[in-house]
């Protein structure tokens, strides 16, 4: 039985699923580092495929941009197809200067603005954090590969462009190392449901700084959170 969005059948996903926003990054994940591959998805283009990384099954599933869209796939993902760890794969935007284009961040927790979040507690605010056993093994995954990562946490906006040009100030203040649009809910969501999640992060471009890098780039070049995420899947 599929899902709304997801057209796969129950089994044809596995139990750990890496969730970039962009599903080219999906495919060109399938198709270069995975074997035995089946696209079990093609709904609204929003590609996942289901493989095997040194013997391991694993699926890959594009999520789109920002909470309201990741939302969705999170929520189908554990109950219709009972997956219990989702591995976020993406970039985000760095604030604070030292972080270097190409640098990965484990996330441990994830600040925000989801509307969804004051949806389900409203006045309250709940501090959304990742899977404390994917993190710690993904750090230790990490060393064994002679990739260094920083650990902290980001925040999650639903509003990529903004008029205050020092609107992340006070969050890097706050140690906040980068921002992206989908750990939040991503972090809520599986607490909620009983699930595991953690967020592994490629700086794409340094706000403080200006450096920046292209799309392109951004759906091939991120090889060292892919190889982190695969191995700890």
């Amino acid at each position: 039985m599929a899902s709304v969005h997801i057209e796969a059948k129950v089994g044809e996903i596995a139990e750990t699923v890496l969730l970039p926003g962009d599903p080219l990054r999906a495919k060109h994940v399938a198709d270069t580092m995975l074997e035995d591959v089946i696209c079990y998805n093609r709904v609204r283009n929003m590609l996942g495929y289901t493989g095997y990384y040194k013997g391991k099954r694993v699926s890959i599933q594009g999520a789109g941009m920002g909470m309201g869209s990741t939302s969705i796939y999170v929520n189908e993902l554990i109950q219709t197809y009972g997956v219990k760890n989702l591995i976020r794969v993406g970039t985000c935007g760095a604030i604070q200067e030292h972080l270097q284009l190409g640098e990965v961040i484990l996330a441990m927790s994830a600040s925000g603005d989801s509307g969804a979040n004051t949806a389900y507690f409203g006045v309250m605010h709940y501090a959304a954090t990742a899977d404390f056993e994917l993190l710690f093994k993904a750090y230790n995954i990490a060393k064994e590969l002679g990739i260094e990562t920083h650990q902290g946490s980001i925040f999650s906006t639903n509003t990529f462009y903004d008029d205050n040009p020092n609107r992340w100030d006070k969050w890097e203040k706050q140690g906040i190392l980068g921002v992206e649009m989908e750990s939040q809910i991503l972090f809520t969501l599986a607490s909620r449901l009983n699930a595991r999640a953690l967020t592994i992060l490629t700086v794409s471009d340094n706000i403080k700084t200006g450096a920046f890098s292209g799309h392109a780039e951004r759906e091939k070049s991120y090889v060292d959170m892919m190889r982190i995420a695969l191995e700890l899947a």
